[in-house]
C-alpha cells in the first residue's frame, strides 16, 4: 500500500515512516473498498446488476484506485447494454494501471470489432432520438424506433424501459408485461423494471408470474367403434319386398313427377337467393375494402404530414448526434496520441472541444489528459498565433491566441500578440480592451507603460479613419511595428509557458457528478 500523503510504500504499520501520516483511516476505507466489491461480485454473479452498480460505484468512492472493481462495473455496464460507460471505466483504469491490466483487453476487443462498436453506437444515438420523440409526444415514432433499437441492441435495459412505458401509456398492458419481463430476465432486481411491473398488475388485476411456464400436454382418451368387440356388433339382414312391373314404373313416374316439383319450387328459387345473397356479399366486400382503403390513404397522409412537421427536428438531432459522436472520436484519438506520449498530436485532437457534449465518466478522462498536455496545446496554441501573426493572417491569429488565453489569460505575450492582432485588423474596441487589460494586470512596468501609449494612440486615431492600420497601410503598419520591437522585447521575453510572470494557477477539472 502506498501513503495517500506522500506516496510512500508502507508495509504492515499505521503511520508512514517517511511522514509520520496516520494511515488507519486509509486502511479502514481501503477494506470497506474491498468488502462491497466482493459484495457487487455476488450480485453480479445472480444477475443483479442493478444492486451490482450501486455496490461497485460505493466501492470506488473509497478507494478510486481499485482496479478489479472498477473493471466490473465496466462489465456491468456493458452487459446492461451501455457501452459508452463500459468503456470510459475501462479506459480510466488502464490509465491509472497501464501494465498487466484486464482492461486493455476488454479495449482491444472492443476496438477488434468496429462494426459491433458502430452498431451500439448508432443504438445509443436511435434510443436518444426516440426518447426527444416521446417528449414531443410522437409515441409512435418512437415505439417503432425502439422496436428495431432492441433487436439490435437486445441489452439496453433503458430502451424496454421507454418503450413500456409508452405501452403503459396507450394502455397496452399486455405488451408492457411482456416487455417488462425481458427486461428482468437480463436485471433481475431493477427498481423501474418492477415498479413498472407493479402498475400492470395493479391495472390488469393480474400479477405477473416471474418464473418459467412449463407446458404439459394431455391426451384425452376417447372411444371408438374400433374398440368395440365383434361378439357385441349386430348385424341386420335386409328385407325383402316382392312388388309388380307396373307398381314398379308407377313408383318412378310419381317419383320423377314429385323431383320435378321439388325443383322447380324449392331448388330453383334456392339457386336465385344464393345468386343475389353473393352478389350482395361480393357489393359489401367491395365496399369495405374502399372504405379501409380509404381510412388507409387518411392514415398515410396524417403520418406524410407529420414527417413533414419533424423533419427540421429530426435533422437538428442528427446534426447534434454527429457533433458529439465527433467529440468522442476526438476524446478517443486524444487518449491514444497520450498512451503514446504523442502529447502534440493529443492536443490537436482536445482543441477546440465541446466538453459540454461529454458524458460524466468521459469529463474524468478528458480532465486526466488536459492536466498532463494543458501547457502543450498552450505552447502549441501560441506558436501557431505567433506564426499567423507573422503572415498577417490577423483572423487566424485571433482564434488561437484567444484559446490560448482560455488557458491562461496571464501570458503577456498571448495579450500582447491578440492586442496587435486586433489593432491590425482594424478592431479598436478590441484592441483598446486588451491593452487595457494588460495595463490591468501588470500595472507599474514598461509592459502597461507601453501598453498605454497604444490605448492613447487609438484614441487619437478615433476619428481619423486614414491613420487606421490596414492592409493597404504599411507605412503605418511599419512605424507601428517599430514602436511594438522598441517596447521591451514584449512578445519574445515571457515565452510560451503558462506558468510566466503573472502567470494563473492551473485550470480546474470538469465538473463530475
Amino acid at each position: 500500500m502506498n501513503c495517500m500523503n506522500c506516496g510512500a510504500v508502507v508495509q504492515n504499520t499505521d503511520v508512514c515512516q517517511e511522514c509520520g501520516f496516520d494511515l488507519g483511516v486509509q486502511r479502514k476505507s481501503f477494506q470497506l473498498s474491498v468488502l462491497y466489491y466482493n459484495q457487487g461480485l455476488e450480485k453480479a454473479e445472480i444477475r443483479d446488476l442493478s444492486g451490482a452498480i450501486d455496490l461497485l460505484k460505493r466501492s470506488l468512492k473509497f478507494n478510486k484506485l481499485n482496479i478489479p472493481a472498477r473493471n466490473l462495473l465496466g462489465l456491468v455496464y456493458f452487459e446492461t447494454g451501455e457501452a459508452v460507460a463500459a468503456l470510459s471505466e475501462w479506459i480510466i483504469s488502464k490509465n491509472i494501471m497501464p501494465e498487466q491490466n484486464v482492461a486493455a483487453e476488454y479495449i482491444q476487443k472492443l476496438q477488434a470489432e468496429p462494426a459491433k462498436l458502430d452498431m451500439i453506437n448508432q443504438t445509443i444515438k436511435k434510443y436518444n432520438t426516440a426518447l426527444k420523440c416521446c417528449k414531443e409526444g410522437n409515441e409512435d415514432v418512437a415505439a417503432i424506433q425502439l422496436k428495431k433499437i432492441l433487436s439490435q441492441n437486445p441489452k439496453l435495459i433503458k430502451g424496454y424501459h421507454l418503450l413500456a412505458l409508452i405501452y403503459l401509456k396507450r394502455e397496452e398492458y399486455e405488451k408492457a408485461r411482456k416487455i417488462l419481463k425481458k427486461a428482468i430476465r437480463i436485471d433481475k432486481t431493477n427498481s423501474t423494471s418492477l415498479r413498472f411491473l407493479k402498475e400492470v398488475d395493479e391495472q390488469t388485476g393480474t400479477v405477473t408470474s416471474l418464473e418459467p411456464r412449463k407446458f404439459f400436454r394431455s391426451r384425452k382418451e376417447e372411444a371408438s367403434s374400433d374398440d368395440v368387440p365383434e361378439s357385441m356388433m349386430v348385424i341386420q339382414p335386409p328385407t325383402f319386398r316382392e312388388t309388380s312391373v307396373a307398381a314398379t314404373l308407377l313408383n318412378i313416374g310419381l317419383g320423377l313427377a314429385v323431383g320435378g316439383l321439388v325443383v322447380w319450387f324449392l331448388v330453383v328459387p334456392s339457386l336465385k337467393q344464393g345468386i343475389n345473397r353473393s352478389a350482395n356479399e361480393k357489393i359489401v366486400e367491395y365496399s369495405n375494402t374502399m372504405a379501409s382503403q380509404e381510412t388507409q390513404i387518411t392514415e398515410l397522409k396524417g403520418q406524410i404530414e407529420e414527417s413533414n412537421n419533424t423533419v427540421a427536428s429530426a435533422r437538428q438531432q442528427i446534426d447534434e448526434a454527429n457533433e458529439k459522436a465527433m467529440v468522442y472520436e476526438n476524446l478517443m484519438k486524444a487518449y491514444i496520441a497520450y498512451s503514446e506520449e504523442n502529447y502534440e498530436q493529443a492536443a490537436n485532437a482536445m482543441e477546440g472541444m465541446n466538453t459540454e457534449l461529454l458524458s460524466v465518466n468521459a469529463k474524468e478522462v478528458y480532465n486526466l489528459i488536459y492536466q498532463d498536455i494543458r501547457t502543450t496545446m498552450f505552447n502549441q496554441l501560441v506558436s501557431d498565433g505567433q506564426e499567423a501573426f507573422d503572415n498577417e493572417d490577423f483572423v487566424t491569429a485571433i482564434d488561437k491566441l484567444t484559446k490560448a488565453k482560455e488557458i491562461n489569460d496571464q501570458d503577456y505575450t498571448v495579450l500582447n500578440l491578440l492586442a496587435h492582432s486586433y489593432r491590425y485588423k482594424g478592431d479598436k474596441d478590441q484592441a483598446i480592451v486588451h491593452f487595457q487589460e494588460i495595463v490591468d494586470k501588470f500595472p507599474s512596468s514598461r509592459r502597461a507603460t507601453s501598453a498605454q501609449n497604444f490605448i492613447n494612440q487609438l484614441n487619437r486615431e478615433e476619428g481619423d479613419d486614414s491613420n487606421v492600420p490596414s492592409g493597404d497601410n504599411r507605412g503605418s503598419r511599419d512605424t507601428q511595428e517599430n514602436q511594438r520591437r522598441n517596447e521591451d522585447d514584449t512578445t519574445g521575453q515571457t515565452g510560451n509557458d503558462p506558468q510566466n510572470e503573472g502567470g494563473q494557477e492551473p485550470l480546474e477539472p470538469l465538473g463530475e457528478e
